[in-house]
């Protein structure tokens, strides 16, 4: 049995000169503090900040977070692999993060659609096996998101090629359904296509952020279907439980910690690959000094006022082509079912 032991990061929301996260927040020493909770956790063969690294895409913040979690990686044996994130700024990770990945898989990372300066970024690295490849999903000046067709031609062509134990893929906005109301209008839009390109494939889980709380559930493929491990934030927690309509954050970072076993009689067909993925989500309560107890807490109709201006409109989902797909309810349901009012 062949495993890979990931610690899934994300929403970290990192600032320029270390400046409050909305005037509140301490990231840095969020993150700091998140990092030193996990130093127990042992030998680990990879980090994954699955995006929203910066809050303002300054060159100096991915600086910060790049030297945070390389040390923290090389402590425990394992290399840092990051993603796109809709607060992200393309020209500020590309410059100082690359791809996202190793600096030896740059070259063929720049294959695909990474290879102008405002594509999306894109990149594929081998660890312990396994094929790790990040997707932008991203959308420029908006907060959905969305992966385009160029990008899903690449990720169909690279899943083409017979590879080790598996593939894992990382992409900030989870392709599941949200739980609180404001992510409701600012999910991944065409997940269905992105199911229909992993069907078949040999990718044995997708790793996700945006939502700021932890989830486990699956992406059905038709053929199949992918478990998808959503982290909690750096930044906040979102809070779940939250009275009806609203949507609140409070103090708190987290991450999950991410084992993912080959099954030694697994072997790839139209089904996918078969394999094991353990998880074990923490969250950390911040002091006082680093973040609020209760950092936002947005009432209905202030959420159906930001979701006015963040939501992707019905045009940018129609131009996705394709119907929502059918969630599972059964590995996730919706803790408050009522609509944002209008």
């Amino acid at each position: 049995m062949t495993r890979l032991r990931i610690l899934h990061l994300s929403d970290t929301h990192f600032m320029d000169g270390g400046a409050l996260h909305q005037g509140t927040v301490d990231t840095v020493a969020a993150y700091r503090h998140t990092l030193d909770a996990f130093e127990n956790a042992g030998p680990l063969d990879l980090v994954v900040v699955s995006g929203d690294a910066s809050d303002d895409g300054s060159p100096a913040s991915y600086r910060t977070l790049r030297s945070l979690t390389g040390d923290f990686a090389s402590r425990h044996g394992a290399v840092a692999v990051y993603a796109m994130g809709n607060h992200d700024q393309r020209s500020g990770f590309r410059a100082v993060l690359g791809t996202g990945h190793p600096g030896s898989d740059v070259a063929r990372s720049v294959a695909g659609p990474s290879a102008t300066s405002e594509a999306p970024i894109v990149g594929v690295s081998e660890v312990a096996g396994y094929r790790i490849i990040t997707l932008d999903s991203s959308v420029p000046h908006r907060t959905h998101g969305h992966v385009d067709a160029t990008q899903l031609a690449w990720l169909k062509s690279e899943l083409s090629k017979n590879h080790g134990h598996g593939s894992v893929i990382v992409i900030h906005h989870p392709p599941v359904e949200p739980v609180t109301p404001l992510h409701q209008g600012i999910e991944l839009i065409n997940a269905a296509e992105l199911a229909s390109a992993l069907a078949g494939t040999d990718t044995v889980a997708i790793l996700s952020g945006h939502y700021h709380h932890h989830l486990s559930d699956v992406l059905a493929t038709g053929s199949g279907s992918i478990p998808v491990v959503v982290t909690s934030g750096i930044v906040n927690s979102n809070d779940v439980l939250a009275s009806p309509g609203h949507e609140r954050a409070v103090a708190g970072s987290g991450g999950t910690l991410v084992t993912i076993s080959a099954l030694s009689n697994a072997e790839p067909a139209r089904h996918g690959t078969v394999a094991r993925v353990r998880t074990l989500p923490l969250r950390f309560h911040l002091p006082k000094d680093v973040s609020p107890d209760v950092v936002f807490d947005l009432d209905g109709a202030t959420v159906a006022d930001i979701a006015k201006k963040i939501a992707a409109t019905p045009a940018e989902r129609a131009a996705t082509e394709r119907t929502p797909p059918a969630y599972s309810t059964a590995a996730s349901r919706r803790l408050d079912e009522r609509p944002v009012s209008d």
